[in-house]
């Protein structure tokens, strides 16, 4: 490996740490002059340029999930996150038409504008709070417990299974043990998901799977949809609310201006900091990505952060523009085989959140009296908290 490192300064002088903590002038200026490059600490190689992040993700011949080193695998089991080929085809089949457009607006507005008016109606005699905990994580969470049809499972419970799952994967990606935590949430959505399948309602998600699949099998794509739609959902109305907050100009255009603002917003802010940034692959064979030759077996990053700005495709990238013509090329689902499948349930919810906010908190604003909240971490990038006033 000593060539590699001679051959990649970039990447050889690139920390984890600088990655978490504001990775885009880095990853810019390996975009610039290393855009394939091979990071020690990473122990693989970081693709930053938007055409050579594309073209690994939709080979999934070449650049495989399906390797025991998989992250996510390794705390919840094989499933259509860590599978490639005809065994992820038969473990994705029973979960897309439900979250296809039309199913998503159909079965899940009314019960999305209802639980964010929920949570509203607590807030409101407050007249302050943290939205990151305090509403986007409650109404994912909410969500896709009605998706998945895990019924009379408390929030709180089911945000602890996200956390450690989370936290396990985090570690993994970091090069370290992924410690017991998220294990055994693992094994207590195990039980709640095997409850639900014998449970009265035959109708739901995770019982229709049943009939495809094996319990262990639903399980792990179970924790898969519930750790994606969970991650995903709060990191976008989290990250959305510190740009629109912290631009006031952009925020009375979204006020101003009804869905089409909101959209454009939704999708910049989906571009500006994806709220997972980076995929891996495996590389099965041989292949050339670009400058460089990736050996059979070497981990391959891709990095959505770093192609999501990339000045080739993107004018003026490291800038928040809801009006932006062409932000729904960024990279934040992914791309290929592997395409988030709740993306259609990520957005609505995000746009009923958004709405439901600032129709409901008018003069919504950052709190003075806390810090300026910043987007941070190395897989999974949010701020630590969103606090608000409002009135």
């Amino acid at each position: 490996m000593t060539h590699r490192v001679t051959a990649f300064p970039l990447g050889a002088a690139t920390t984890l740490a600088e990655l978490s903590r504001d990775p885009h002038p880095r990853l810019a200026l390996l975009r610039a002059r290393e855009p394939v490059s091979w990071l020690p600490e990473l122990g693989g190689w970081l693709v930053t340029r938007r055409d050579l992040a594309t073209q690994v993700m939709r080979d999934a011949e070449a650049f495989t999930v399906d390797d025991p080193r998989f992250s996510t695998a390794q705390v919840v089991g094989p499933s259509m996150l860590s599978l490639d080929g005809a065994e992820h085809a038969r473990h994705r089949a029973p979960f897309t038409d439900p979250f296809r457009p039309r199913e998503v607006l159909g079965r899940f507005t009314e019960f999305t504008e209802q639980e964010a008016d929920r949570l509203i109606d607590a807030l409101i005699p407050q007249r302050a709070a943290e939205l990151r905990r305090d509403f986007a994580g409650p109404l994912a969470v909410a969500v896709m417990a009605e998706a998945l049809g895990l019924a009379g499972t408390a929030t709180g419970t089911v945000l602890s299974w996200y956390d450690a799952i989370v936290n396990a994967v985090t570690r993994i990606t970091a090069g370290q043990a992924p410690g017991p935590d998220g294990a055994a949430a693992y094994e207590q959505l195990k039980v709640a998901v095997e409850h639900t399948i014998g449970g009265p309602d035959s109708t739901s998600l995770l019982a229709s799977a049943a009939g495809a699949l094996s319990l262990s099998e639903v399980a792990s794509n179970a924790a898969v949809l519930l750790f994606g739609g969970l991650e995903t959902t709060e990191a976008m109305i989290a990250n959305l609310l510190v740009h629109l907050l912290n631009d006031p100009a952009q925020l009375s255009a979204v006020l101003d201006g009804g869905p089409e603002p909101l959209d454009g917003a939704i999708e910049e802010s989906l571009r500006l900091e994806p709220g997972a940034t980076v995929v891996d692959r495996y590389a099965s064979r041989d292949a050339t990505l670009g400058p460089v030759t990736v050996r059979a077996g070497d981990l391959v990053s891709v990095s959505l952060a770093g192609a999501n700005r990339d000045p080739e495709v993107f004018k003026d990238p490291d800038a928040f523009d809801i009006r932006r013509d062409n932000a729904r090329l960024q990279l934040a689902f992914a791309q290929g085989p592997h395409y988030c499948v709740g993306a259609h349930l990520a957005r609505l919810e995000t746009r009923v959140a958004l709405r439901q906010l600032l129709e409901r908190l008018p003069g919504l604003g950052l709190d003075p009296d806390h810090p300026t909240p910043e987007i941070r971490g190395l897989v999974f990038r949010k701020p630590q908290a969103v606090h608000v006033l409002w009135g």
